[in-house]
């Protein structure tokens, strides 16, 4: 089982918008998608470009540099020129406290 960190308060983390977070020293992106948080490494395995400052539509986030899309419920690649998933993490909250597993659970 992953051990969880704080990120931050779920007032803070907007529906539809991605916030960029520390995991140790990773930035990892977290959204609120239809009720429901999902929290996304924020490197392009592309060109390790930040891939959360990208356009996010529903489920899909859009790399800014070369327009790759991930989903960020599986971190799954859906377009050229990424052809690497982008590693998720487990998201829980705890009242108003939004976690997220200090390693990613997968990249599909």
């Amino acid at each position: 089982m992953s051990e969880f960190v704080a990120v931050a308060k779920t007032s803070e983390i907007e529906e539809g918008k991605v916030k960029v977070v520390r995991v140790g020293d990773a930035p990892v992106g977290v959204t609120l998608i239809e009720g429901e948080y999902f929290a996304f490494a924020d490197v392009c395995t592309h060109d390790d470009g930040p891939v959360a400052e990208g356009e996010l539509d529903e489920h899909t986030i859009e790399c800014p540099r070369h327009g790759a899309r991930f989903d960020v419920r599986t971190g799954r690649a859906l377009s050229l020129p990424a052809v690497v998933p982008i590693p998720v993490y487990a998201v829980e909250v705890d009242g108003d406290i939004v976690k997220v597993s200090k390693k990613p659970v997968s990249s599909m």
